[in-house]
């Protein structure tokens, strides 16, 4: 609403368009200049006591329907006209009969006019009242709820409450869908408290249960020890990376992740994941070769986090390919040359097509039973997507020939 001084314009704007075109009519009808005069000061003296009066009205009945304050103004133009031409008319030129001609041709057109003004009010009001009802129903229903009803409120209402009644049914769509994301999010984070529980437990437990058997020298042979010291250190680091994985994930999520910039030549960060990731393939039997496209692409970003990236995107795909399998993964440009991608493929046999939007979604492994063993915690993928979203860039996955083909897009610059 405005407020101010602003507010008097259009009022101001419209009286001073009148007198000028009052002016201009008197002019145009070859009155003297003192019969234009007094024509002039009819007019507005008759509009002023109308005005008065239907503000006086209007303010005592500011809590009356719509329909009879819109009765009241459409009366007082009537009023206006009425009392402007009655007064000139009996000083000026007509005689009695004519007068009354006048009042009878005045009282006529002001009930008219009246009738129009109930019309208009009542479907205002009718407008209105739907419009209460749609608010009534979003309270009620909660959002998504059928708005309209059945008849479908708000089509020919005028268009102020037009456009509130589709602002309404807008917003309760969208709060629907905010709602159910909320849902979705809150349904997520109880699944991974529940998973992630579960893959603290299960190698704490195997880890407490060799920790006793040292204890009480249930085991003694030198072999055994040295199994079970092997296995808790590799149940350690899985429990590790795990924790990480949450730590990174909590970071991302409440955005307090700082990213350290930089101009990194694409080649030396696949390098430095390819080699660490190197050892783990060859232990399993798997094949990982890599392909760097010339020249090699220069991005702005934080190494850390991007090695990170593709170290998750390369494990995981080991840990997906059978031993004799290869995993390959690319980088260079992408064909428009604004941007640079990193692709791994493997040889996993590909994933079900109903998955392919779940997989980086949080404690998403593909399998349903949860079972200990190297499947990870879950949360490398959603590590991953976190991370090539903080700097702008996008993460996909499609299958493509013996498995299924991880691509990251990022920008050479960011913006």
């Amino acid at each position: 609403m405005r407020s101010g001084p602003g507010r008097w314009w259009p009022p101001v704007a419209v009286g001073s368009a009148g007198l000028a075109a009052a002016a201009a009519a008197a002019g145009a009808g070859g009155f003297p200049v003192g019969d234009a005069v007094r024509l002039v000061a009819y007019s507005v003296a008759g509009s002023v006591v109308a005005g008065i009066v239907a503000g006086a009205l209007l303010y005592a009945l500011r809590r009356a329907t719509i329909g009879v304050q819109a009765a009241v103004a459409a009366l007082a133009a009537v009023l206006a006209v009425a009392i402007g031409v009655a007064w000139a008319a009996s000083q000026m030129f007509l005689m009695k009969h004519d007068l009354r001609v006048l009042w009878v041709v005045l009282i006529s057109a002001g009930t008219a006019g009246l009738i129009v003004a109930v019309l208009f009010g009542r479907r205002v009001a009718t407008a209105s009242r739907s419009v209460g009802e749609m608010a009534r129903r979003l309270g009620e229903g909660g959002p998504g709820a059928n708005l309209f009803g059945t008849a479908g409120a708000g089509g020919a209402a005028p268009g102020e409450l037009a456009v509130l009644a589709a602002e309404l049914a807008q917003t309760s769509a969208r709060l629907a869908e905010a709602q159910a994301q909320a849902s979705a999010l809150e349904r997520s984070r109880r699944e991974l408290v529940a998973w992630v529980s579960h893959d603290l437990r299960t190698p704490l437990a195997g880890v407490r249960a060799m920790v006793e058997a040292l204890e009480d020298r249930v085991v003694v042979d030198d072999e055994t020890v040295a199994r079970y010291y092997a296995t808790m250190r590799r149940e350690i680091d899985r429990l590790a990376g795990l924790v990480n994985d949450l730590f990174e994930l909590s970071r991302i999520q409440s955005g307090t992740l700082s990213l350290d910039i930089e101009s990194v030549a694409l080649d030396e960060l696949v390098g430095d994941a390819v080699a660490g990731a190197a050892i783990a393939a060859s232990a399993k039997g798997v094949d990982l070769q890599g392909e760097i496209g010339e020249p090699s692409p220069v991005v702005e970003l934080s190494t850390p986090e991007m090695v990170r990236v593709v170290r998750n995107l390369l494990d995981n795909a080991i840990r997906h390919t059978p031993p004799g399998g290869v995993v390959l993964i690319t980088a260079g440009l992408d064909p428009t040359g604004e941007g640079a991608l990193v692709s791994v493929q493997d040889a996993c046999g590909g994933i079900p097509e109903r998955d392919l939007d779940s997989v980086f979604e949080m404690a998403y492994r593909g399998d349903t039973a949860r079972t200990p063993g190297d499947g990870g915690g879950g949360l490398g993928l959603a590590v991953a997507r976190g991370l090539v979203e903080a700097h702008h860039g996008e993460i996909t996955v499609h299958n493509h020939g013996p498995g299924c083909r991880f691509t990251v897009r990022l920008p050479l610059h960011r913006s």
